[in-house]
């Protein structure tokens, strides 16, 4: 096995008969080696063998290694098999897991470090292998460097592995190590706790102060990252006008040299954190740049194409001195195609939802479900109220809030249009009432477009159990809302 390895080291030709002739017996001698042999094999040329095309000698490490796994009796193997060999054997991955539960009490940090990096390099969301990392991380006292911290928060935002105890430790442990991080480490875990929906908010100051402190050493592309961070989880630094001024700032003579993906990704996240400034809207509304996403079939353009229509949105309601360009009525029109085009399932919110409010009103001449808007929002449902907050049948009057404007007449001296948002548990952060931000945007761009919103957060939904009480909970929510803006 050894001049195996040496002769795949050495690069020799694919017919070459020394290496062939090596192959071979290694293959007749597998059945009878130990398995930390065959262990080493895979650890050591299995790079090679992909390369050299030996795919049966392959095929049979992989079916040993498989049929002999209760063998293996340390950490070590079990990592390095995960690590070269687990992608390759879907069979054996399966059985290292079991062993890794078997075995867990004995792994050390740096174990667990590479084996949860092994997981989301093969974006492999083992939930019973999560489970046990996470308790031993949390119950152990291990000493965790600030490599080992920032793996464990990348890993966790790449699986999308949500364990509130381990990052509050993993937030505790960053926090007086942030003055000496590097750039790449910052936006690294501001990335990776974005991914989490995880704002601690000591942590994201400290992050923000280290940017002000150290800005001239972030790249563009670093700063970038931590704008997008930033908005989706709708956080606003305590020095935010100083720290916005500096991010402008450096992005300024750089944001057109950003892939055009990354460009609208920051004008929109700048859109959420209401920072965006004209020249960044005219440089991703005007028809040269935004015609490449919607001439062109990639499957990510529907996501860019919805976030055009925001910026678009936010260019039109939150900037009134903006002169243009916008984006063209057919544009908008092909946007809403899109996403109309791939719309998602029902939830059951959603449909308890809708069946509380047609029982309530009693016609459905006097309710819309699921409109899109112009603005490239959905409403769960809307309604328009008379003087005295009476439903009125909408069939007629003039929307021209909708993608697809309807109605010939004008709305009644002293009505009002209501929107009504459920906000289910994705669409806020982890252990929080705050929602993330781009659903903080679509609020304020409904409010500003008129509408009257009417807020339906999942929290206080799952707690009515009658019909009678929705009901009743949805009228209360309309009657304050109408209040509130009386008040205004």
């Amino acid at each position: 096995m050894s001049l195996l390895r040496s002769l795949y080291t050495l690069q020799l030709r694919e017919n070459s008969r020394c290496l062939r002739s090596v192959e071979q017996e290694v293959r007749w001698r597998l059945r009878r080696v130990k398995y930390k042999n065959l262990v080493f094999l895979a650890e050591t040329s299995i790079p090679y063998m992909q390369e050299q095309a030996s795919k049966e000698l392959l095929t049979e490490l992989l079916m040993y290694l498989e049929r002999r796994w209760t063998e293996i009796d340390d950490c070590r193997t079990v990592v390095t098999l995960m690590t070269k060999v687990g992608h390759l054997s879907e069979p054996l991955m399966g059985r290292l897991e079991d062993k890794f539960l078997e075995l867990a009490e004995q792994f050390g940090p740096e174990d667990l470090r590479r084996v949860m990096l092994t997981l989301a390099s093969q974006n492999r969301r083992s939930v019973p292998l999560l489970r046990a990392i996470s308790y031993h991380l949390a119950q152990k006292p291990f000493t965790l460097t600030r490599g080992m911290l920032i793996d464990f928060a990348y890993a966790y935002g790449k699986l999308n592995f949500h364990q509130t105890q381990i990052f509050q430790k993993l937030a505790a442990e960053l926090l007086p190590q942030v003055s000496s991080m590097t750039p790449s480490d910052i936006t690294q875990c501001s990335k990776s706790f974005a991914f989490l929906k995880w704002l601690n908010l000591p942590l994201f100051e400290a992050f923000a102060q280290h940017m002000l402190n150290k800005a001239d050493s972030f790249t563009p592309l670093q700063l970038s990252n931590m704008i997008l961070a930033f908005a989706r989880l709708n956080f606003h630094p305590e020095q935010e006008e100083q720290f916005f001024s500096l991010v402008h700032k450096k992005l300024e003579p750089e944001l057109a040299n950003l892939s055009p993906i990354l460009q609208v990704d920051v004008v929109w996240s700048l859109c959420v954190l209401q920072q965006v400034q004209e020249a960044q809207l005219q440089g991703v509304l005007c028809q040269e740049f935004h015609k490449q996403f919607l001439d062109s079939k990639f499957p990510q353009n529907q996501n860019i194409c919805q976030k055009l229509v925001h910026i678009n949105a936010t260019a039109q309601l939150e900037h009134p001195k903006y002169i243009g360009p916008y984006l063209p009525l057919a544009t908008c029109q092909q946007a809403f195609r899109l996403q109309t085009s791939t719309s998602r399932k029902m939830t059951p919110m959603q449909k308890d939802l809708q069946d509380i409010m047609k029982g309530w009103l009693g016609s459905e001449d006097k309710v819309r479900f699921g409109e899109t808007t112009q603005y490239g929002w959905e409403l769960d449902a809307e309604l328009v109220l008379d003087v005295e907050n009476q439903p009125l049948p909408m069939k007629n009057f003039i929307a021209p809030h909708l993608a697809q404007p309807t109605g010939t007449q004008p709305l009644p001296p002293g009505a009002k249009r209501l929107a009504f948002l459920r906000w289910e548990f994705p669409n806020f952060n982890s252990r929080s009432k705050d929602l993330l931000g781009r659903f903080v945007m679509a609020r304020r761009h409904l409010q500003a477009a008129g509408l009257l919103v009417v807020d339906v957060p999942y929290y206080e939904w799952l707690e009515l159990k009658s019909e009678w009480q929705k009901g009743a909970y949805l009228k209360d929510k309309m009657g304050k809302t109408v209040a509130e803006d009386l008040a205004k």
